[in-house]
């Protein structure tokens, strides 16, 4: 069952109840309401016939009469209208009036349904529920006024008829009017089942947005988002491996190309140990990016290869230091480190953060034209590593796509270094940057949530 067919049939059905659960309970509210109106009414016209009855002698009389001889100083107001009088003496012998036969105890009268017999001791000991009776005490002995329930019921039934079609009437406009909503708000979510289709045949390009209200709305935009980042991720995988292929097929012509001069005798003597140098740097050039495009890939999709624990950033960093120091004596490069701010105990995988650290500061090294500068604070629990140099800079067009893929400068190597560096750091919950300075030479800044037992 389709889902606007599911909502509409819940909606109707929950309706249905909750008309059905107010009609009971107007039906018994009315029929209280009546017969409390109705009691009023005896009790105030037994008082009155009372007053006369006590002032004037009984005589003979038929059932209404008692009635009609108080309507003029006090009409009755009563629901029925129909309210038998009887006197009796002292004795319980009816002097005036008498009992109305009713039909059945329902106290509907049917055709063809003969009247029953009713006495007056079965009234006043409460055996006959057929009537609302008041019993007045008069010198000769006692008043009682009987009204029929069936009366109050009959005028309620065809009340509470009215009711249940204005009831019918109001529910089929809301079951119309549910049908109208229902459709306005299922409409977005078939659209969006067609957006979601051109997803699943990775057609990202093609999905748009669908406006709509509400949670929907929410739902369509994060659609349209995502296909969007499937787009950019489909776009960025298929960049990965042209570049991929262009980076491995340098290294692999070197190789295959000193390899079959060696092998054909093309070299002789020293050319032989020089092509097999370059077969060994090559090969190891190709290892090293080999194993950086691997540990990249299961940095994006591996989850347990993070092992996250507390660690000190800065017992890391002057790790970093200590392996980079050859390179940093080799270009006689002056380093400058200062640390502030108190501990500085970041939650991270220790040898991945290790080697983030130090594809940035090779990468500072390799630029660097006399010094690289190092700061680390801490802040708002926050913790900021920068790392500065005095080279040339970072070219403005490389700046929006450093930390991505193959993305390399003038002497760059691989182009991973960085990409790599972003995402350790990101799988850690921090975030890398990279900006020029107004001094001149490149800026990376690292930043990191502190750890909570910091």
């Amino acid at each position: 069952m389709k889902l606007v067919h599911q909502i509409n049939l819940a909606f109707a059905v929950s309706m249905m109840l909750v008309l059905s659960i107010t009609a009971v309970m107007i039906h018994y509210v009315l029929l209280d309401h009546f017969i409390g109106v109705e009691q009023a009414e005896l009790r105030t016209l037994g008082a009155s016939m009372t007053a006369r009855l006590t002032t004037q002698p009984v005589v003979s009389m038929e059932a209404a009469a008692p009635v009609a001889a108080v309507q003029a100083p006090l009409p009755i107001s009563a629901v029925t209208r129909e309210v038998a009088a009887i006197v009796t003496d002292q004795q319980g012998n009816i002097v005036s009036g008498k009992v109305p036969a009713l039909a059945a105890s329902s106290g509907i009268i049917k055709a063809g349904m003969a009247p029953q017999a009713t006495s007056i001791q079965s009234i006043w000991s409460g055996e006959d529920s057929r009537f609302l009776v008041q019993i007045n005490t008069i010198p000769q002995g006692k008043l009682t006024l009987l009204s029929p329930v069936s009366k109050i019921r009959t005028i309620e039934q065809a009340l509470l008829k009215r009711m249940i079609l204005v009831f019918a009437a109001g529910a089929t406009l809301m079951l119309l009017f549910s049908l109208f909503i229902t459709r306005k708000l299922i409409n977005p979510l078939i659209r969006l089942r067609e957006e979601l289709k051109k997803v699943k045949s990775r057609h990202f390009s093609e999905v748009g947005l669908i406006k709509a209200g509400g949670e929907i709305g929410t739902v369509a935009e994060t659609v349209y988002e995502m296909a969007g980042e499937l787009n950019r991720f489909n776009r960025v995988q298929k960049q990965f491996f042209q570049n991929a292929s262009h980076e491995l097929k340098s290294p692999l012509m070197s190789i295959s190309g000193y390899a079959e001069g060696i092998r054909d005798g093309v070299f002789e003597g020293e050319g032989i140990v020089k092509g097999l140098n370059v077969i060994l740097g090559e090969t190891s050039r190709l290892r090293n990016l080999v194993t950086e495009m691997t540990l990249l890939a299961k940095l994006d999709s591996e989850e347990d290869i993070y092992r996250p624990a507390e660690v000190s950033l800065q017992e890391l960093l002057e790790d970093a230091l200590e392996r980079i120091n050859p390179l940093l004596a080799k270009r006689k490069l002056a380093l400058h480190t200062a640390y502030s701010g108190g501990p500085l105990i970041v939650t991270a995988d220790r040898d991945k953060l290790l080697q983030a650290l130090l594809n940035v500061l090779n990468n500072a090294a390799r630029y660097a034209g006399g010094s690289i500068e190092i700061q680390t604070a801490r802040t708002r629990g926050r913790i900021t590593l920068h790392v500065a140099d005095d080279g040339p800079g970072i070219p403005e067009e490389l700046l929006p796509a450093l930390f991505h893929r193959f993305v390399k400068g003038k002497d760059g190597e691989s182009g991973l270094g960085l990409a790599i560096s972003r995402a350790i750091v990101e799988r850690g919950g921090g975030r890398i940057q990279a900006d020029n300075r107004k001094t001149g030479g490149a800026l990376i800044s690292l930043e990191f949530p502190a750890a909570n037992s910091a």
